[in-house]
């Protein structure tokens, strides 16, 4: 366990193809206490496992086809929407698993997944009644409602980053600091960006500045 400790996933999916001792110990629970991603489709090798003694989850991409995810819908192409809705698919199955079988999972860290909604969190709070920690990224679909889902399951949190969330409002984290006033929240940008808006919202809208310009 020590030695497999200082390998890579595909690593040590290779030295266990070896002989089946090394199979066993690659089949070793405390072997995968901590999981880190690069890419989406690292999701879907064989090479890890999922299992109660995970503990440090950590799923961070940044390549230039990844940010297609983080245009808002409307806005998106048919073929961006396909390309975005297999990474939807696959992100949300992932996550799924983690809470199926890693409840004692205690910091979560998404960045640059643009697919990661609030039902997920949701159900990963409830699903993870041990995390500590969750830092959230550019995840684009992230609202109030994940806010409002960690002053309502988020009882062991300590901390919770919101950077960059476009459609997280001042409201909601005021909500976290009086709900929550022990956990260390941050969100850099978050309530400053210009959020999703539909464009009928957006010609509302500009109507509406229109009018008080005039006034």
């Amino acid at each position: 366990l020590h030695l497999f400790s200082f390998l890579d996933k595909d690593s040590r999916k290779s030295l266990a193809k070896t002989c089946h001792a090394l199979l066993e110990v690659f089949r070793d629970p405390f072997l995968w206490s901590l999981l880190n991603f690069h890419s989406p489709a690292e999701l879907k090798k064989d090479n890890f496992l999922l299992g109660p003694a995970l503990k440090y989850l950590s799923i961070c991409w940044y390549s230039e086809r990844v940010k297609v995810c983080n245009i808002e819908d409307w806005m998106k192409n048919h073929f961006q929407k396909d390309f975005c809705n297999r990474h939807q698919r696959t992100v949300n199955d992932f996550l799924l698993e983690v809470c199926n079988r890693c409840p004692n999972l205690i910091s979560l860290t998404l960045s640059g997944c643009g697919h990661v909604t609030d039902d997920c969190i949701l159900l990963l709070l409830k699903s993870c009644p041990n995390l500590k920690t969750l830092k959230l990224e550019n995840c684009v679909r992230i609202t109030d409602q994940t806010l409002e889902a960690v002053t309502l399951y988020g009882a062991s949190l300590q901390t919770l980053h919101v950077d960059f969330c476009r459609n997280i409002t001042q409201t909601g984290l005021e909500r976290v600091r009086e709900k929550c006033p022990s956990v260390t929240l941050r969100a850099e940008r978050s309530a400053n960006m210009i959020p999703d808006s539909k464009p009928e919202k957006k010609l509302m809208l500009e109507k509406t500045s229109r009018k008080l310009v005039q006034l």
